[in-house]
């Protein structure tokens, strides 16, 4: 009955989503998020947050052919401009991220940022990167390597000295392992407030990626950046209209943790 209920919600969304079609895609920065691809994720009682690899491969083709967009590295994302920029990044560290992501993402000569809770490092599962994997997909061209945490805890639960080791301990792990800057920063859970976002801006990181879906215009702090949640369940059809801004009424359904 669950299944059944999740397909016909999201039957009821897709139809949404066309009602709303418009001429030209939203401009701004709109930012992707992936988790795994073709691997188990954490946590992921639904089953949504691990694209099969197949579907992966025709969305970032997708991706690299679609019109009225600029492709760009979160890093380097900022700029305003008229038309829509398009960011991808992943949560957590999973090994699947170098092997089946990275190979089709570098085909097409897309630039992505990588998220790593360095505890999942120390897991045995098999399913996350070890340093020399996480080494290896630093060094390609285009990935940048950020923090996603020391051991995936919500932030705005921690105290002030639990807070400030979560956010610097990884990132110093990370960039000892790589020997470059590790400067931005994905809230684990989507967990971040003003408290947190001060936090990680003492803790050096200049950008911060939440889990709140929308675009982001101009006016955005870059340490509360919005993102687009791309689902192991999303046709090519509903990448689509993600990236048109088609589903961007998805943002009622969480509060902005600039207003936090």
């Amino acid at each position: 009955m669950l299944r059944w209920r999740r397909i016909l919600t999201r039957g009821v969304a897709e139809a949404v989503s066309l009602a709303r079609y418009r001429a030209a895609p939203r401009a701004g920065l709109r930012v992707l998020m992936y988790h795994a691809v073709g691997s188990p994720a954490a946590q992921d009682q639904l089953g949504i947050y691990s694209i099969a690899p197949e579907l992966f491969a025709r969305q970032i083709a997708a991706l690299a052919a679609y019109d009225g967009a600029t492709i760009v590295s979160l890093e380097h994302s900022l700029a305003t401009g008229p038309r829509l920029r398009i960011a991808v990044t992943f949560d957590d560290g999973y090994r699947d991220n170098l092997y089946r992501a990275a190979p089709v993402l570098q085909a097409h000569g897309i630039p992505s940022t990588i998220f790593v809770c360095t505890g999942f490092m120390r897991e045995t599962s098999g399913n996350y990167l070890t340093p020399a994997e996480l080494l290896e997909l630093a060094a390609l061209p285009g990935v940048t390597i950020g923090s996603h945490g020391a051991t995936h805890a919500r932030l705005t639960d921690l105290d002030e000295r639990a807070l400030r080791d979560e956010l610097t301990t990884s990132k110093a792990l990370l960039e000892d392992i790589t020997g470059r800057s590790v400067t931005s920063l994905s809230y684990p859970h989507g967990a971040v407030n003003q408290r947190v976002r001060d936090a990680a801006a003492a803790a050096g990181y200049t950008l911060g990626a939440s889990s709140r879906f929308d675009i982001n215009d101009a006016t955005r702090d870059p340490l509360l950046l919005c993102r687009s949640d791309i689902l192991g369940i999303d046709s090519v059809r509903v990448f689509k209209q993600k990236l048109h801004g088609d589903w961007d009424w998805y943002r009622s359904r969480s509060v902005d943790p600039a207003a936090s």
